[in-house]
């Protein structure tokens, strides 16, 4: 009894008051996006405004059925109750429904790779809260670190941090991890190489988040932009960003690239491109490497930018000023040359015609026709060369200095080391080799290389190319040499292959004018600092240009004569640092 009634006093308006109740809630449900909501991605808001639409709900009940049920008054806590019972029966049960489909997804991810995370931050916390949503996540993620030390031993959305970066290969073995992902977008280049190092002790499969800026950029959601790690990755080397005035260079100017189909040439061409010039003239005597290039920027750019490509060799003079005379650039990129080693020891004559001459032919060129820049591609191994090739790029540099001295056209060249990833360097052939089940092939255990990324390269060579006065030899900050035996070996790691065991490493001996390291700067070049804390500059040599042009029409006529010998006594003669090493032993 309530109040001295029974319950048959209350029957019909109960019935009509729960009819009434389910209305009242199906409807501020309804307004208020309740059933809008998909509750397996539900966060913590969607159970607040869950329980804001059920006291909605109730107030409006209770409000508007004192209104209309006159006789008998129901006691207003049987509405709380009611209210409480049913606000309580829709939270657990979606509840309900959210934690059987996590844990359904658990079940899917035991099949998935095993992975440890490094980072316990924003970007880690977002990348778990998408993996939960994800029934298709190929990682399972078991466990994180942090080098905060207030964070070990806490969780993250579940997940345990069981230690910091150091801890990495105890965990890695006891807790059968498969595959590590780097989960800092913000971390320096320097603590990012330290981890990478540590990681590359174990037999993981290595992954990582990009730079944050990119993350942001992008607007796509974490997982999609975890990619595999990258030997560039172990460099540690920041990220150049061009100036204001490089880009000035460039805009609304006609910048020909010669030899624009290569891995120095493309990659020129692509952040000339950005940079919006009037025309862009890629030459390239390789016309699959020119078509290649064309394509990629009419994809990126269609008709914004204006892009001809012509297929020309510059050993053709004749040809190369048709081009100039054509198109008149006003910026000049030489990327034009060959630069295999042991292939140009076998060729003196082709080395000479095409880097030395091929080289002349497009300054003389660029100074007739009146550019107002020309920046020559050069390498560290013009400095004290002992193979061919390194000697008919200081030739190169020569020729460049030479003309600097009598024309209005600013010559300079910028001088660095080896590149990764470009076409015929150590990293394809060592992937080539791990493809093939190895073994990876290394010449020296010694022998050690500069190294640099190509679109870091590039930014740096339109920056010196920009603040070249004429004469200079620009010389990049390469960093820390590299051991080529180091390089293999992370490479098999981050392949998820054991060195020596799974692939081995076999030492071949230094090949035909090969020197176990290499020098950027000559002694008698000295060296300047710049605005750019990465680019250096020699101090141009002396030159007779007059002497020194009639002792290249001399090499020319030896070149064109096929003469090998008597062409590398006349390197020899012509290059005073080149001592020519026709073969090392190991």
């Amino acid at each position: 009894m309530i109040s001295g009634r029974t319950f048959q006093d209350y029957t019909s308006v109960m019935t009509a008051s729960c009819f009434f109740f389910i209305c009242c809630y199906e409807i501020v449900y309804g307004l208020m996006g309740m059933y809008d909501s998909l509750w397996r991605y539900a966060e913590i808001v969607e159970f607040f405004r869950l329980v804001c639409a059920s006291v909605v709900s109730v107030g409006v009940f209770i409000v508007v059925s004192q209104l209309i049920f006159t006789e008998p008054h129901v006691p207003v806590s049987v509405y709380l109750l009611s209210a409480l019972f049913a606000t309580s029966l829709t939270l657990y049960s979606r509840l309900t429904y959210r934690m059987y489909r996590n844990v359904k997804l658990g079940q899917k991810r035991k099949k998935a790779r095993r992975t440890l995370v490094i980072g316990a931050g924003d970007a880690a916390s977002t990348l778990l809260h998408e993996k939960l949503k994800t029934p298709n996540s190929d990682m399972n993620i078991i466990c994180c670190v942090d080098d905060d030390p207030k964070k070990v031993g806490r969780n993250i959305m579940g997940v345990a941090i069981l230690g910091t970066t150091n801890d990495i290969p105890e965990l890695v073995a006891r807790c059968e991890i498969e595959t590590i992902l780097l989960a800092i977008p913000t971390l320096d280049e320097e603590n990012k190489k330290r981890i990478l190092q540590i990681c590359s002790k174990t037999k993981c499969n290595l992954l990582i988040l990009p730079d944050i800026v990119k993350i942001i950029a992008d607007g796509e959601p974490l997982a999609s932009r975890i990619r595999d790690v990258r030997v560039e990755d172990l460099l540690g080397r920041p990220e150049i960003v061009l100036s204001d005035f490089t880009t000035d260079l460039i805009t609304d100017q006609v910048v020909m690239v010669t030899g624009g189909g290569g891995s120095i040439g493309s990659e020129l061409c692509r952040q000339i491109a950005e940079c919006g010039p009037r025309l862009l003239v890629i030459v390239d005597i390789y016309e699959n490497n020119a078509y290649a290039i064309q394509q990629e920027l009419r994809r990126r750019y269609g008709d914004r930018l204006n892009m001809e490509v012509r297929i020309s060799s510059v050993r053709d003079s004749h040809k190369v000023n048709a081009l100039f005379s054509k198109f008149r650039p006003s910026i000049v990129f030489h990327a034009a040359a060959h630069k295999h080693v042991p292939l140009m020891e076998d060729s003196p004559e082709e080395a000479v015609k095409n880097n030395v001459f091929g080289t002349y032919n497009v300054a003389c060129a660029a100074e007739k026709y009146g550019a107002k820049r020309f920046v020559l591609i050069s390498t560290d191994k013009a400095v004290n060369p002992t193979n061919v090739m390194g000697a008919t790029k200081r030739l190169c540099e020569m020729i460049v200095q030479a003309l600097a001295q009598k024309s209005s056209t600013t010559f300079v060249a910028v001088r660095f080391g080896n590149v990764l990833g470009s076409n015929g360097s150590v990293l394809p052939l060592f992937k080539e080799q791990i493809a093939a089940g190895g073994p990876l092939t290394v010449t020296h255990p010694d022998i050690v290389r500069y190294f640099m990324t190509i679109p870091e390269a590039v930014r740096l060579v339109l920056e010196a190319g920009a603040m070249g006065r004429g004469g200079e030899i620009f010389v990049l900050d390469m960093g820390k040499p590299v051991k080529i035996l180091d390089l293999a070996e992370n490479l098999i790691k981050l392949s998820g292959f054991i060195p020596y065991t799974d692939i081995d490493i076999k030492f071949t001996g230094l090949r035909p004018g090969e020197k176990l390291y290499e020098e950027l700067l000559m002694d008698e070049e000295g060296l300047q600092k710049t605005d750019n804390q990465k680019i250096f500059i020699g101090a141009p040599i002396d030159l007779n240009k007059d002497t020194f042009f009639d002792h290249l029409a001399a090499l020319k006529q030896i070149a064109y004569s096929n003469n090998s010998a008597n062409l590398v006594q006349a390197l020899i003669d012509l290059v005073p640092t080149f001592h020519h090493k026709p073969w090392q032993e190991s």
